[in-house]
Protein backbone atom coordinates (compact mmCIF):
# COMPACT_ATOMS: atom_id res chain seq x y z
CA UNK A 1 0.00 0.00 0.00
CA UNK A 2 1.56 3.38 -1.03
CA UNK A 3 2.51 5.89 1.61
CA UNK A 4 0.09 8.75 2.16
CA UNK A 5 1.00 11.78 0.11
CA UNK A 6 3.05 9.78 -2.41
CA UNK A 7 1.67 10.00 -5.94
CA UNK A 8 0.98 6.60 -7.50
CA UNK A 9 3.19 5.55 -10.42
CA UNK A 10 1.65 6.61 -13.72
CA UNK A 11 -0.28 9.53 -12.24
CA UNK A 12 0.19 13.09 -13.53
CA UNK A 13 1.88 14.12 -10.27
CA UNK A 14 4.28 11.17 -10.50
CA UNK A 15 5.16 11.98 -14.11
CA UNK A 16 5.85 15.56 -13.06
CA UNK A 17 7.96 14.58 -10.05
CA UNK A 18 10.95 16.63 -11.19
CA UNK A 19 11.99 19.11 -13.86
CA UNK A 20 14.10 16.40 -15.47
CA UNK A 21 11.06 14.07 -15.57
CA UNK A 22 9.08 16.78 -17.35
CA UNK A 23 11.87 17.28 -19.88
CA UNK A 24 12.10 13.57 -20.63
CA UNK A 25 8.34 13.17 -20.74
CA UNK A 26 7.83 15.99 -23.24
CA UNK A 27 10.69 14.67 -25.37
CA UNK A 28 9.02 11.24 -25.39
CA UNK A 29 6.05 12.71 -27.27
CA UNK A 30 8.20 14.70 -29.69
CA UNK A 31 8.35 18.08 -27.94
CA UNK A 32 11.90 19.23 -27.23
CA UNK A 33 11.64 21.80 -24.41
CA UNK A 34 14.08 24.33 -23.08
CA UNK A 35 14.92 24.17 -19.37
CA UNK A 36 12.66 27.19 -18.84
CA UNK A 37 9.68 25.39 -20.40
CA UNK A 38 10.20 22.23 -18.35
CA UNK A 39 10.49 24.29 -15.17
CA UNK A 40 7.25 26.17 -15.89
CA UNK A 41 5.28 22.94 -16.43
CA UNK A 42 6.73 21.45 -13.25
CA UNK A 43 5.82 24.52 -11.20
CA UNK A 44 2.33 24.74 -12.71
CA UNK A 45 1.51 21.26 -11.43
CA UNK A 46 2.97 21.67 -7.95
CA UNK A 47 1.76 25.24 -7.33
CA UNK A 48 -1.55 24.59 -9.13
CA UNK A 49 -1.21 27.79 -11.12
CA UNK A 50 -2.01 28.42 -14.79
CA UNK A 51 0.79 29.20 -17.24
CA UNK A 52 0.51 32.26 -19.47
CA UNK A 53 2.61 31.37 -22.52
CA UNK A 54 3.62 34.33 -24.68
CA UNK A 55 5.77 34.61 -27.76
CA UNK A 56 5.58 34.98 -31.54
CA UNK A 57 3.33 32.73 -33.59
CA UNK A 58 4.70 29.33 -34.50
CA UNK A 59 7.21 28.80 -31.69
CA UNK A 60 5.29 25.93 -30.06
CA UNK A 61 2.90 27.53 -27.56
CA UNK A 62 -0.19 25.55 -28.57
CA UNK A 63 1.93 22.47 -29.25
CA UNK A 64 3.19 22.62 -25.65
CA UNK A 65 -0.35 22.15 -24.31
CA UNK A 66 -0.98 19.25 -26.71
CA UNK A 67 2.30 17.63 -25.70
CA UNK A 68 1.64 18.01 -21.96
CA UNK A 69 -1.74 16.29 -22.45
CA UNK A 70 -0.16 13.48 -24.50
CA UNK A 71 2.71 12.97 -22.07
CA UNK A 72 0.41 12.88 -19.02
CA UNK A 73 -2.30 10.90 -20.85
CA UNK A 74 -4.91 13.52 -19.98
CA UNK A 75 -7.81 14.85 -22.03
CA UNK A 76 -6.96 18.05 -23.89
CA UNK A 77 -9.80 20.57 -23.78
CA UNK A 78 -9.18 23.53 -26.09
CA UNK A 79 -11.00 26.83 -26.12
CA UNK A 80 -10.14 29.07 -29.05
CA UNK A 81 -10.57 32.73 -28.13
CA UNK A 82 -11.95 35.41 -30.44
CA UNK A 83 -13.50 38.84 -30.20
CA UNK A 84 -17.02 38.59 -28.79
CA UNK A 85 -16.47 35.26 -26.99
CA UNK A 86 -18.90 35.16 -24.07
CA UNK A 87 -19.88 33.05 -21.09
CA UNK A 88 -22.44 31.01 -23.02
CA UNK A 89 -19.85 29.79 -25.52
CA UNK A 90 -17.06 29.29 -22.97
CA UNK A 91 -18.80 27.98 -19.85
CA UNK A 92 -22.28 26.52 -20.35
CA UNK A 93 -25.61 26.77 -22.08
CA UNK A 94 -29.01 25.43 -21.13
CA UNK A 95 -30.46 22.65 -23.26
CA UNK A 96 -33.41 24.71 -24.43
CA UNK A 97 -34.86 21.98 -26.64
CA UNK A 98 -34.91 19.52 -23.77
CA UNK A 99 -36.42 22.14 -21.45
CA UNK A 100 -39.15 22.83 -24.01
CA UNK A 101 -39.94 19.14 -24.37
CA UNK A 102 -40.19 18.67 -20.61
CA UNK A 103 -42.34 21.80 -20.35
CA UNK A 104 -44.79 20.29 -22.84
CA UNK A 105 -44.87 17.03 -20.86
CA UNK A 106 -45.53 18.98 -17.67
CA UNK A 107 -48.29 20.93 -19.41
CA UNK A 108 -49.99 17.70 -20.49
CA UNK A 109 -49.72 16.30 -16.95
CA UNK A 110 -50.60 19.49 -15.09
CA UNK A 111 -53.64 17.90 -13.51
CA UNK A 112 -51.64 14.99 -12.11
CA UNK A 113 -48.97 17.35 -10.77
CA UNK A 114 -51.34 19.69 -8.98
CA UNK A 115 -53.66 16.93 -7.80
CA UNK A 116 -56.37 17.83 -5.35
CA UNK A 117 -54.79 21.02 -4.02
CA UNK A 118 -57.25 23.25 -2.21
CA UNK A 119 -55.72 26.65 -2.95
CA UNK A 120 -53.78 28.52 -5.62
CA UNK A 121 -50.68 29.01 -3.39
CA UNK A 122 -50.55 25.26 -2.75
CA UNK A 123 -50.79 24.53 -6.49
CA UNK A 124 -48.05 27.06 -7.24
CA UNK A 125 -45.79 25.51 -4.60
CA UNK A 126 -46.07 22.14 -6.35
CA UNK A 127 -45.35 23.69 -9.74
CA UNK A 128 -42.40 25.59 -8.33
CA UNK A 129 -40.79 22.34 -7.21
CA UNK A 130 -40.96 21.06 -10.79
CA UNK A 131 -39.74 24.38 -12.19
CA UNK A 132 -36.44 24.06 -10.33
CA UNK A 133 -35.73 20.83 -12.19
CA UNK A 134 -35.47 22.71 -15.50
CA UNK A 135 -32.38 24.55 -14.23
CA UNK A 136 -30.44 21.57 -12.90
CA UNK A 137 -27.38 19.65 -14.08
CA UNK A 138 -29.38 17.36 -16.34
CA UNK A 139 -30.39 20.35 -18.49
CA UNK A 140 -26.89 21.87 -18.55
CA UNK A 141 -24.73 21.76 -21.69
CA UNK A 142 -21.10 22.18 -20.56
CA UNK A 143 -18.72 24.19 -22.72
CA UNK A 144 -14.88 23.95 -22.53
CA UNK A 145 -14.34 25.69 -19.18
CA UNK A 146 -17.00 23.70 -17.33
CA UNK A 147 -15.93 20.47 -19.03
CA UNK A 148 -12.37 21.02 -17.79
CA UNK A 149 -13.61 21.43 -14.20
CA UNK A 150 -15.82 18.34 -14.40
CA UNK A 151 -13.37 16.03 -16.23
CA UNK A 152 -12.79 12.86 -14.17
CA UNK A 153 -9.09 12.32 -13.59
CA UNK A 154 -8.23 15.89 -14.61
CA UNK A 155 -7.52 17.56 -17.94
CA UNK A 156 -5.22 19.96 -19.72
CA UNK A 157 -7.18 23.13 -20.47
CA UNK A 158 -5.81 25.19 -23.35
CA UNK A 159 -7.18 28.74 -23.55
CA UNK A 160 -5.72 29.61 -26.93
CA UNK A 161 -4.93 33.17 -28.04
CA UNK A 162 -6.41 34.87 -24.98
CA UNK A 163 -5.24 38.21 -26.39
CA UNK A 164 -7.95 37.95 -29.09
CA UNK A 165 -10.76 37.97 -26.51
CA UNK A 166 -12.33 41.04 -24.91
CA UNK A 167 -11.27 42.47 -21.55
CA UNK A 168 -14.70 41.52 -20.16
CA UNK A 169 -14.05 37.87 -20.92
CA UNK A 170 -10.59 38.14 -19.42
CA UNK A 171 -12.19 39.41 -16.19
CA UNK A 172 -14.69 36.55 -16.27
CA UNK A 173 -11.82 34.04 -16.23
CA UNK A 174 -10.40 35.30 -12.93
CA UNK A 175 -12.62 33.15 -10.67
CA UNK A 176 -11.75 29.99 -12.59
CA UNK A 177 -8.02 30.72 -12.65
CA UNK A 178 -7.91 31.66 -8.96
CA UNK A 179 -10.01 28.97 -7.29
CA UNK A 180 -10.72 26.44 -10.06
CA UNK A 181 -14.42 26.94 -9.55
CA UNK A 182 -17.19 28.82 -11.28
CA UNK A 183 -20.54 30.17 -10.12
CA UNK A 184 -23.68 29.29 -12.07
CA UNK A 185 -26.52 31.49 -10.75
CA UNK A 186 -29.23 28.80 -10.96
CA UNK A 187 -27.07 26.05 -9.43
CA UNK A 188 -24.35 27.66 -7.32
CA UNK A 189 -20.60 27.10 -7.24
CA UNK A 190 -19.13 24.24 -9.26
CA UNK A 191 -15.70 23.13 -8.02
CA UNK A 192 -13.12 21.22 -10.04
CA UNK A 193 -13.34 17.45 -9.63
CA UNK A 194 -9.58 17.39 -10.27
CA UNK A 195 -7.55 20.57 -10.69
CA UNK A 196 -6.79 20.92 -14.42
CA UNK A 197 -3.44 21.99 -15.82
CA UNK A 198 -4.23 25.30 -17.52
CA UNK A 199 -2.21 26.95 -20.28
CA UNK A 200 -3.17 30.30 -21.78
CA UNK A 201 -1.41 31.38 -24.97
CA UNK A 202 -0.94 34.90 -26.27
CA UNK A 203 0.64 36.36 -29.40
CA UNK A 204 0.75 39.75 -27.61
CA UNK A 205 -1.64 41.47 -30.01
CA UNK A 206 -2.90 43.43 -26.97
CA UNK A 207 -1.74 43.94 -23.40
CA UNK A 208 -3.37 41.63 -20.90
CA UNK A 209 -4.63 42.89 -17.55
CA UNK A 210 -2.49 42.82 -14.41
CA UNK A 211 -5.12 40.78 -12.55
CA UNK A 212 -4.87 37.96 -15.07
CA UNK A 213 -1.07 38.04 -15.11
CA UNK A 214 -0.88 37.90 -11.31
CA UNK A 215 -2.77 34.62 -11.30
CA UNK A 216 -0.44 32.96 -13.78
CA UNK A 217 3.11 31.79 -14.10
CA UNK A 218 4.72 33.64 -17.00
CA UNK A 219 6.53 31.77 -19.76
CA UNK A 220 7.94 33.40 -22.86
CA UNK A 221 8.87 31.11 -25.73
CA UNK A 222 11.07 32.87 -28.23
CA UNK A 223 12.98 31.64 -31.25
CA UNK A 224 15.35 28.83 -30.22
CA UNK A 225 19.10 28.96 -30.62
CA UNK A 226 20.72 26.78 -33.29
CA UNK A 227 21.42 23.88 -30.93
CA UNK A 228 17.85 23.61 -29.64
CA UNK A 229 16.35 24.14 -33.09
CA UNK A 230 18.55 21.34 -34.41
CA UNK A 231 17.25 18.99 -31.70
CA UNK A 232 13.68 19.96 -32.57
CA UNK A 233 14.25 19.21 -36.27
CA UNK A 234 15.92 15.91 -35.39
CA UNK A 235 12.85 14.94 -33.35
CA UNK A 236 10.20 16.10 -35.83
CA UNK A 237 11.94 15.19 -39.11
CA UNK A 238 13.97 12.07 -38.26
CA UNK A 239 14.70 11.23 -41.92
CA UNK A 240 16.85 14.29 -42.59
CA UNK A 241 20.62 13.98 -43.02
CA UNK A 242 22.66 15.42 -40.14
CA UNK A 243 24.71 17.74 -42.40
CA UNK A 244 21.60 19.08 -44.12
CA UNK A 245 19.93 19.61 -40.75
CA UNK A 246 22.86 21.70 -39.51
CA UNK A 247 22.90 23.67 -42.74
CA UNK A 248 19.18 24.48 -42.89
CA UNK A 249 19.13 25.47 -39.20
CA UNK A 250 22.09 27.79 -39.78
CA UNK A 251 20.29 29.28 -42.81
CA UNK A 252 17.11 29.97 -40.82
CA UNK A 253 19.14 31.49 -38.00
CA UNK A 254 20.78 33.82 -40.56
CA UNK A 255 17.40 34.62 -42.10
CA UNK A 256 16.08 35.83 -38.73
CA UNK A 257 18.76 38.54 -38.65
CA UNK A 258 17.15 40.27 -41.64
CA UNK A 259 14.64 43.09 -41.38
CA UNK A 260 11.52 41.07 -42.20
CA UNK A 261 7.84 41.67 -41.52
CA UNK A 262 7.46 38.14 -40.12
CA UNK A 263 10.49 36.12 -39.10
CA UNK A 264 10.31 32.39 -39.83
CA UNK A 265 9.23 30.42 -36.77
CA UNK A 266 10.03 26.89 -35.65
CA UNK A 267 6.93 25.54 -37.37
CA UNK A 268 8.16 26.96 -40.67
CA UNK A 269 11.62 25.46 -40.10
CA UNK A 270 10.01 22.05 -39.56
CA UNK A 271 7.92 22.43 -42.72
CA UNK A 272 10.99 23.46 -44.72
CA UNK A 273 12.96 20.47 -43.43
CA UNK A 274 10.15 18.17 -44.58
CA UNK A 275 10.12 19.87 -47.99
CA UNK A 276 13.88 19.38 -48.41
CA UNK A 277 13.56 15.70 -47.50
CA UNK A 278 10.68 15.35 -49.97
CA UNK A 279 12.86 16.90 -52.70
CA UNK A 280 15.76 14.53 -51.82
CA UNK A 281 18.07 17.46 -51.11
CA UNK A 282 21.58 16.57 -49.99
CA UNK A 283 22.63 20.17 -49.35
CA UNK A 284 21.34 23.71 -49.83
CA UNK A 285 21.89 25.47 -53.13
CA UNK A 286 20.66 28.89 -54.20
CA UNK A 287 18.20 27.56 -56.76
CA UNK A 288 16.49 25.19 -54.34
CA UNK A 289 16.37 27.85 -51.63
CA UNK A 290 14.83 30.30 -54.08
CA UNK A 291 12.18 27.78 -55.17
CA UNK A 292 11.16 26.85 -51.60
CA UNK A 293 11.56 30.18 -49.81
CA UNK A 294 7.77 30.61 -49.69
CA UNK A 295 7.66 27.76 -47.14
CA UNK A 296 9.71 29.86 -44.72
CA UNK A 297 8.40 33.35 -45.51
CA UNK A 298 4.73 34.34 -45.74
CA UNK A 299 4.95 37.85 -47.22
CA UNK A 300 6.09 38.65 -50.75
CA UNK A 301 8.02 41.67 -49.52
CA UNK A 302 10.01 39.43 -47.17
CA UNK A 303 10.72 36.96 -49.98
CA UNK A 304 12.03 39.80 -52.13
CA UNK A 305 14.34 40.98 -49.33
CA UNK A 306 15.68 37.46 -48.77
CA UNK A 307 16.08 36.70 -52.47
CA UNK A 308 18.59 39.52 -52.81
CA UNK A 309 20.84 37.82 -50.24
CA UNK A 310 20.29 34.12 -50.94
CA UNK A 311 23.83 33.47 -52.15
CA UNK A 312 25.39 35.20 -49.14
CA UNK A 313 23.02 33.53 -46.65
CA UNK A 314 23.60 30.10 -48.17
CA UNK A 315 27.36 30.52 -48.02
CA UNK A 316 27.22 31.69 -44.39
CA UNK A 317 24.97 28.77 -43.51
CA UNK A 318 27.51 26.30 -44.89
CA UNK A 319 30.27 27.96 -42.89
CA UNK A 320 28.18 27.98 -39.69
CA UNK A 321 27.36 24.30 -40.21
CA UNK A 322 31.05 23.50 -40.60
CA UNK A 323 30.67 22.30 -44.20
CA UNK A 324 33.13 22.91 -47.05
CA UNK A 325 32.28 25.94 -49.17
Amino acid sequence: MPDAGVAPAGSAAHKLASIEAVELGLASVGYIPSRQISTAVYLAQHLQKPILVEGPAGVGKTELAKSVAAFLDLTLIRMQCYEGLDEAKALYEWKYGKQLLYTQILKDKIGDVIGATESLPAALDKLHAFGDIFFSHQFLEPRPLLRALQQPGGAVLLIDEIDKSDQEFEAFLLEILSDYQVTIPEIGSVHAVETPIVLLTSNSTRDLGDALKRRCLHLHIGFPDAKLEGRIIESRVPGIEKSLRRELVAFVQQLRTLDLKKLPSVSETIDWARVLVLLHAAALDTEMVHDTLNVLLKFEADIEVANKQIATLTQKARQEAGLPG
